[in-house]
């Protein structure tokens, strides 16, 4: 219970601060806004206590008693400022009827993928089958560490995958919250406050109802033509549409072997990867403060941008590179744009670049460029998954796209260009056709580095950047399909050609989230989950297992503890190096009596062996059952405890 009110006390607190900060925005606005702030602050504020005081009790209370004080100042500070009593200008139906029933879907998703307890069995969905296991290890392994952490599954190695939207977890862990909860509550709050800074993201732009319609239903039920080789192999095969729903990613948004990679972006990658939704739930605010800076010439909103773009990166890294890049294309626009004031426009983005740069740069480089730059991933790669290692593309170029994101990547331009355009001279107030061309050109310029350059060793991971220029898109597209129904008015079929399109458009999408609905898999059998139970409650926090590099690890996963070395489904697409621990790892699990040393080097005081480590390794389990203390055995789990100072000191 408490976890849950060290989690309301910051979310209050940015509440107050953004109700303080942004008095004068309506006051749905500034409760996005706040909550958004609040999940940032604490995030952060713990995190940077515990490089004096480790992540434990003491750094979470100083963190939330820094997020109180900064909202009491901010409140001392903006309590003259006059305060708009409006709740929202848009109509009060357009949120209940899109925001509602999408986070009512996202948690329903978040309840049934992670961890769902079916007497002591651990369920998850498809989509968090493999990513979920990550993010409990860092949640579980954070409790009392040291600041820099490292890895748990690989000890010794710095944790340079942005691990803040899993701080939050270990937060609530601290307090006495359970693993499960703590990620069901904050992953739904998070799902309903990107949906809701979506649709204040659209209405900020548009102004229209429909065109807020049109973009979240084709942000959200996203998918290209896949539906039409789901169908085609129904006509072969009339078990194929079936298998949509039962079978491992046999959906039309996601099928490698059919160059099909545009995943619908609830199922595959809000859902099962934690920190893309959390650095969602960041970016949406710092997009629209972006609007609203540029088009109002606030220098405060400048401000404001820049503290919360510095805080980006250990939140999400590619997030805070599109926020860059959107950043460029909208001052390289503004500039031309705003003629007669470009000193201003350069002084006002050069204010936020400054103090983006100035919190950012000490994240980046402690913990991003050692792991991409220096783990050798980065490098030029054209097209993205399209391309092969021979340079030739698998698909044409324009069908790759039209097949994956469907008929509207043919109207991203036409739709960028909508809207009135006012005259160059003023930059105050910037009309909305200026803003979505800006947009535009920071999308495209988006679109055209995740082209260019591969920034993990899993190309795939572009689409992180990617997603981003579509999103920013999306309120543009909006836009255009509802001014081209109404350039249509009065052309027979009309509703007809708008229902074709919008069902091609988010057909695939929705057998994408309906196998999603009802996928079921076993992740953690109850052997497991007693057996991590053992660790928790006897073994201290950063005890050195030895075992498996399956990526459901118990240990790792659920108990926290530190293990040899863990899945290189993680740590290969991490780009860190974990040959020799691998290594090692089978010379211990295989050869123990012959690899004494090695378990004293590494630490080792327990050894878990279970089904999965029997099929992988071939475990010695009778060496570790003669000089071993068997601690715990149920089924084929197996926990052994080394007897005596040394592993040398075991030998008959």
């Amino acid at each position: 219970m408490i976890g849950y009110l060290i989690l309301a006390g910051f979310l209050a607190s940015g509440c107050v601060v953004m109700d303080a900060l942004l008095a004068s925005r309506d006051r749905l606005v500034r409760l996005w806004l706040g909550l958004c702030a609040g999940l940032m602050l604490m995030m952060w504020l713990p995190a940077l206590f515990a490089f004096a005081l480790r992540f434990d009790r003491p750094a979470q209370l100083l963190g939330l008693a820094s997020a109180a004080a900064i909202a009491g100042a901010c409140a001392l500070i903006g309590r003259r400022k006059p305060r708009s009593s409006r709740f929202t200008d848009m109509p009060l139906w357009l949120p209940l009827a899109l925001v509602v029933p999408l986070a009512l879907l996202g948690g329903y998703l978040q309840f049934t993928h992670i961890l769902r307890n079916v007497n002591d069995t651990l369920h998850v969905g498809q989509s968090t089958y493999g990513d979920l296991c990550l993010h409990l290890g860092i949640a579980t392994s954070l409790r009392g560490a040291a600041f820099p952490p490292d890895y748990s599954l690989l000890p010794g190695t710095l944790l340079g995958y942005p691990f803040l939207g899993d701080t939050m977890v270990t937060t609530m862990l601290l307090f006495g919250s359970d693993l499960t909860g703590a990620f069901v509550v904050t992953g739904t709050l998070m799902m309903a406050l990107v949906f809701l800074g979506f649709v204040l993201f659209c209405w900020e732009l548009t102004h229209s109802p429909a065109a807020t319609v049109v973009a979240t239903a084709l942000m959200f039920v996203n998918g290209g033509l896949g539906f039409l080789y789901a169908l085609d192999g129904v006509g072969k095969d009339a078990t194929a549409f079936h298998q949509i729903f039962t079978g491992f990613y046999r959906t039309p948004t996601n099928q490698p072997a059919l160059n099909l990679r545009w995943v619908n972006v609830i199922c595959d990658m809000m859902i099962p990867q934690r920190t893309l939704l959390t650095g969602w739930m960041a970016l949406l605010p710092m997009l629209w403060l972006l609007l609203t800076a540029v088009r109002d010439d606030d220098a405060g909103a400048f401000a404001l941008l820049g503290v919360l773009a510095g805080a980006l990166p250990m939140i999400h890294t590619h997030s805070f590179l599109a926020l860059g890049l959107i950043s460029a294309g909208a001052m390289a626009y503004a500039l031309v744009y705003a003629k007669g004031r470009r000193l201003s426009v350069f002084l006002h983005f050069g204010l936020y670049g400054v103090i983006a740069l100035a919190l950012a740069l000490p994240q980046l480089m402690t913990w991003s460029v050692p792991q991409t730059v220096n783990g050798g991933s980065l490098r030029f790669r054209f097209n993205w998954v399209n391309s092969q290692a021979n340079g030739k593309l698998i698909d044409g170029y324009c069908w790759f796209w039209i097949k994956n994101v469907g008929l509207i990547w043919l109207m991203m331009v036409p739709a960028a260009l909508t809207g009135k355009r006012r005259a160059r001279g003023s930059i105050r107030p910037m009309a909305r056709g200026n803003l979505t061309r800006m947009l535009g050109l920071g999308a495209l310029c988006i679109y055209v580095t995740a082209e260019l350059i591969q920034f993990q060793p899993n190309v795939y991971d572009n689409n992180k950047l990617f997603y981003v220029a579509y999103m920013a898109m999306m309120p543009a597209m909006g836009l255009y399909l509802v001014t081209l129904w109404n350039r249509l008015r009065g052309v027979r079929g009309r509703a007809l050609l708008a229902f074709a399109f919008m069902l091609v458009s988010t057909l695939s999408g929705a057998l994408s989230i309906g196998r999603e609905v009802v996928s079921d898999y076993k992740l953690f059998s109850p052997q497991a989950v007693h057996a991590a139970a053992y660790f928790e409650e006897n073994t201290p926090a950063h005890t050195v297992v030895l075992t498996g590099n399956a990526h459901n690890n118990p240990v790792a996963a659920l108990a926290g503890r530190n293990i040899v070395c863990g899945s290189d489904s993680y740590l290969y697409f991490h780009g860190v190096s974990y040959f020799i621990q691998e290594r090692d790892e089978r010379l211990m699990l295989e050869a123990p009596g012959d690899n004494l040393a090695l378990l004293d080097r590494y630490g080792v005081e327990y050894v878990y062996v279970s089904s999965l480590e029997r099929s992988d390794f071939d475990v010695d389990e009778a060496w570790f059952a003669d000089h071993c203390d068997t601690v715990f055995a149920e089924g084929d789990v197996y926990v052994y405890r080394k007897r005596g100072v040394h592993w040398k000191s075991t030998q008959n």
